[in-house]
């Protein structure tokens, strides 16, 4: 919940130019629901693509303050994210709700941000990949992985300062993997994992560097241009 609408403008008229020769790079951008037309206008063009923070799993009817799947593609979005943490966490969005949200969206062909991620409570208590699995098991319940990217957020890691070492993250990507070869089979090597948790300018590089991690859930550090850009740009480390 951050930027009004000439805030947001005037991120993407320093953002544009700071990341336009990102080769090989597929850049989205989350804006509030208020701002998503705009970002979209001026995105458009680019390299730079557009998703929704959120989106309810009804395409319309009296569900008043609730933004339909259409509606965002309207607005411009190609993505839309959906099983964010703080969703789940103080709005009590549970695995059906969230599959539910993704059903819809993938009926009107939204690429789909899916996020699973364990709190520190559930880490201590070795319930890691209990709570992974049954997050995208029922997540993704009856769900094709077209268009699909999953984020790893560790909850504990998510505006702590802390993040998850680039071996845990590599322990945790690699099991999502196997999970996900389980339900789509070889499809599991097109859908990207990527890591959502205090990524910054200074540890991007190191855990872009691990297998299994394919990119990048930013957070706090996407809301400045100069350190986005260069989240956006990491440095490949062999």
């Amino acid at each position: 919940m951050n930027k009004t609408i000439p805030e947001a403008e005037g991120f993407l008229r320093e953002f544009i130019p700071a990341v336009k020769d990102a080769a090989g790079i597929d850049i989205i951008i989350a804006p509030p629901f208020t701002s998503i037309s705009s970002v979209a206008a001026k995105a458009k063009g680019t390299n730079i693509k557009i998703a929704s923070q959120d989106v309810f799993y009804e395409e319309k009817g009296a569900f008043t303050g609730e933004v339909s799947p259409g509606m965002i593609l309207d607005c411009g979005c190609s993505h839309v994210i959906i099983g964010h943490s703080e969703r789940r966490q103080y709005f009590n969005e549970n695995d059906e709700i969230i599959n539910k949200k993704i059903k819809t969206s993938k009926k009107n062909g939204l690429g789909i941000i899916f996020c699973i991620g364990e709190t520190l409570e559930q880490r201590e208590a070795g319930k890691t990949f209990d709570i992974l699995n049954r997050e995208m098991e029922s997540g993704l319940k009856d769900v094709d992985g077209d268009n699909m990217v999953v984020a790893y957020e560790p909850i504990w890691a998510i505006g702590t300062g802390k993040t998850a070492t680039p071996e845990q993250a590599q322990e945790v990507h690699a099991s999502i993997r196997k999970k996900i070869r389980v339900l789509y089979g070889n499809k599991a090597d097109e859908i990207r994992i990527i890591y959502g948790g205090s990524v910054t300018p200074e540890n991007v590089d190191s855990l872009m560097a691990c297998a299994d991690v394919d990119g990048a859930l930013v957070g706090g550090a996407s809301l400045k241009t100069e350190s986005f850009a260069r989240i956006v740009k990491f440095r490949k480390i062999d």
